[in-house]
C-alpha cells in the first residue's frame, strides 16, 4: 500500500471504524478489491469483499452454492443486503480497461468467471442494475466518483482524500 498522507492516530482509527461504512462500487476490473484492501489496511476499516464470499460459497457442494455459481457464471450479479452507507464510492474506468484488466487477472487466478463472454455480460448487467442504485445514492447525495483510469497509487490517494473528506 502505498503511504498516503500523514498515519492516523489510534483514536482517529477507533472514530472511523466505530461510525463508517463504505460502500465501493464499479465494473469488473475497476480496482474495487486492490482499492478496499489499501483502505482497510490504512484506516483499520474491516473490509468485507462481497464477491471474495460469493465466490467462496460457490465452490461448496450445496443447493445454494450450486445457484450462485450458475448465476456468477451467467455473468449476473447475485442479490444482497445490508446496512446504509456513510458515502458510496464509484470507481469509474473504461469497458476496455476493464475487460483488460479482468482477462490480465483471470489468468493470474485461474478465475473462472473471468472468461471474456461473462466479463461482457457482467459488464452488461452491472451498467443495467448499478444505475438506479447510483442515481438513489447521488440522490441522497452520498455517491463520490473517482475516475479510475490511472496507477493504483493514484485512485488509492482519491480514495483517501474522499475518506478524509468523511471525518
Amino acid at each position: 500500500m502505498p503511504p498516503v498522507g500523514r498515519t492516523l492516530k489510534p483514536q482517529e482509527k477507533d472514530a472511523l471504524n466505530s461510525s463508517l461504512i463504505i460502500f465501493v462500487v464499479g465494473g469488473p476490473g475497476s480496482g474495487k478489491e486492490t482499492q478496499c484492501k489499501n483502505m482497510a489496511a490504512k484506516y483499520g476499516f474491516c473490509h468485507v469483499g462481497l464477491g471474495q464470499l460469493l465466490r467462496q460459497e460457490a465452490r461448496q457442494h450445496t443447493q445454494r452454492g450450486r445457484q450462485i455459481r450458475d448465476v456468477m457464471l451467467q455473468g449476473l450479479l447475485v442479490p444482497t443486503v445490508g446496512r446504509a452507507p456513510s458515502a458510496v464510492i464509484v470507481l469509474d474506468c473504461s469497458m476496455e480497461t476493464m475487460v483488460q484488466r479482468v482477462l490480465r487477472r483471470g489468468q493470474l487466478e485461474h478465475r473462472e468467471d473471468d472468461s471474456e463472454p461473462a466479463i461482457h455480460r457482467r459488464l452488461d448487467t452491472h451498467y443495467t442494475s448499478c444505475e438506479p442504485v447510483l442515481n438513489f445514492y447521488q440522490h441522497k447525495k452520498l455517491l463520490r466518483s473517482i475516475l479510475a483510469e490511472d496507477s493504483p497509487e493514484s485512485v488509492f490517494i482519491k480514495c483517501c482524500s474522499v475518506i478524509e473528506s468523511l471525518q
